[in-house]
């Protein structure tokens, strides 16, 4: 197969074009470099050939979000799954046939829960990737922060053999560690380490709450993203306000009708089981 001149601004086009928001690009070397991800689960553990590996991220609309936990959201984190794997799948095809031997790694990478419980990684940290890429920094709440999304985003990778020139890393925490997702997590899932900004995480407590959810048909929880003030998206969606978070659960139990939460009660209350209004 002949190889075709394919330029970095080429390959972002084309994944834009397929729905990508952000594309962001790391060298297979900055893993070894920073000596942060064991090295089984580096790239060019996983495929010899990786050079440089695209990250691809599409945003979650906070106001869907927020109405969380809710048949709403679970669709809306579908659609956002079912997009990134076509579109991780689709560069691959497309640099390819281009003559640069590619492929993606799939953006979760686990079958179900109960394996989550057993198993808590995936072979492959999109999170670190989209670190190394320079897109966010790692949060509080392990999520993968961005200055234009907060942690609202969604994250797929593509490993090429192609060398494509790398964006910086960011220099600075886009996390304000302001501890509002620790406080709002249902699951009570995070614990302050005081030598970092990373908390401790309690995995088996967060996948349990899930299972919960699930069974409800009202699923992934989200709360730490929704919560989390960080991001341009604020704006667009005039959702500035961390305290109408902090206060929702009391607002709710007193009254649960109160018309500053009804749109959210609303979505809540249709498409999924049991009467959970927060």
């Amino acid at each position: 197969m002949a190889s075709i001149k394919t330029t970095k601004r080429s390959i972002i086009n084309k994944a834009r074009a397929l729905g990508a928001s952000l594309v962001n690009f790391a060298p297979a070397s900055r893993w070894d470099e920073l000596g942060e991800v064991h090295p089984d689960y580096r790239p060019k553990a996983l495929w010899d050939k990786a050079e440089t590996v695209i990250v691809i991220a599409v945003p979650m609309l906070l106001p869907v979000l927020e109405s969380t936990p809710s048949i709403n959201y679970q669709e809306m984190y579908n659609a956002t799954n079912a997009m990134l794997d076509q579109i991780g799948f689709r560069l691959s095809v497309w640099l390819n046939d281009r003559g640069h031997a590619s492929i993606f790694m799939p953006r979760d990478g686990y079958g179900n829960l109960e394996i989550l419980l057993n198993k808590y990684q995936g072979c492959f940290s999109h999170v670190f990737a989209s670190k190394y890429a320079g897109q966010g920094t790692i949060a509080y709440s392990h999520n993968l922060i961005t200055p234009e999304y907060g942690p609202r985003v969604r994250l797929v990778s593509v490993f090429t053999s192609l060398k494509v020139p790398a964006d910086p890393m960011l220099t600075s925490e886009v996390c304000l560690k302001c501890d509002i997702c620790r406080k709002l997590c249902p699951s009570q899932a995070f614990t302050t380490r005081p030598d970092s900004i990373i908390a401790e995480m309690d995995v088996d407590a967060c996948t349990r709450y899930h299972q919960v959810l699930r069974g409800e048909n009202r699923w992934p929880c989200g709360i730490c993203c929704k919560v989390c003030p960080v991001g341009e998206d604020r704006k667009l969606y005039e959702s500035v306000n961390s305290a109408r978070y902090l206060k929702e659960r009391e607002v709710l139990e007193q009254n649960p009708d109160d018309p500053e939460y009804r749109s959210w009660v609303h979505q809540r209350r249709h498409g999924s089981s049991g009467d959970r209004i927060y």
